[in-house]
């Protein structure tokens, strides 16, 4: 059974839906940007509903100043109270569970890193958000233009648009000259607060990247660095072979299910 729930944050009224269900383990899912909670081609509704099919409640919520939440929309590095209170809402709603698995994509599986509150029983953290680009450059992070462009030179079509002049060649030049630059030698900024975020992190944690995508490109780079070393002894990683951010084609979609699953035991 679907239905609407409205509970407390900081002053505010959050507007949350719960798919309910018998199980002892429940299913926590946070939105990424300014996404209300039925997600991106309605794929967090469609996940809560199978989820629940297979026996574990689902909540899902919108933060202040998003969707039918009250408040302004202060971004998901200040989402922690919005969490704790999506959870307690949770577990007061659905007081069998004994264990509750929180899920996010993108700067959604940033903000749990940041600020997973205590009671949670495990993180599945999918394309975490670790980029900080200037206001003034539109161009792919660094680490994903250096892949494109090692794939595209495998692909002979891609130099025949080249000597045909089908290739932008300023965009060409600044994206050269930013895939060209060193990454850091350490995770800096953002990424290095999720790194210690996870590494915080008591409960298990998986990690689910799409392998093509930008986002999980620009953190597999930092991933492979010294920062997360402790996070890679504990953590699992899993990729799915699509460059699809939000996971919506139905192959994407059965993957993602069934590491959720997996998760949620």
């Amino acid at each position: 059974m679907r239905r609407l729930i409205a509970f407390d944050c900081a002053g505010e009224t959050l507007a949350g839906t719960l798919d309910e269900a018998g199980g002892t383990t429940g299913l926590l899912i946070v939105s990424g940007g300014s996404e209300i909670r039925i997600g991106a081609h309605r794929g967090m509704a469609l996940m809560a509903q199978a989820i629940a099919a297979a026996g574990h409640p689902v909540m899902r919520f919108d933060r202040r100043g998003i969707g039918d939440s009250t408040g302004h929309d202060r971004g998901f590095e200040s989402s922690a109270d919005d969490i704790a209170a999506a959870l307690t809402a949770f577990r007061a709603k659905m007081p069998q569970l004994q264990r509750v698995i929180a899920f996010g994509n993108c700067d959604a599986a940033s903000a749990l890193a940041l600020h997973a509150p205590a009671g949670l029983d495990g993180l599945v953290l999918a394309n975490p958000w670790v980029i900080e680009a200037a206001a003034d450059d539109a161009l792919p992070p660094a680490a994903a233009i250096r892949a494109r462009y090692a794939e595209r030179l495998r692909d002979p079509r891609a130099w025949w648009r080249l000597l045909r002049g089908g290739v932008d060649l300023g965009k060409l030049a600044r994206g050269l000259r930013k895939a060209a630059a060193p990454p850091p030698a350490a995770p800096q900024g953002l990424a290095a607060r999720v790194a210690s975020g996870i590494a915080a992190a008591t409960c298990p944690i998986t990690v689910l990247m799409a392998r093509r995508d930008n986002t999980a490109i620009a953190f597999a780079e930092a991933w492979a660095g010294d920062a997360f070393a402790p996070t890679r002894e504990r953590a699992t990683l899993y990729e799915c072979e699509t460059d699809s951010h939000s996971f919506h084609r139905a192959q994407d979609r059965a993957w993602l299910l069934e590491r959720l699953s997996a998760a949620l035991g």
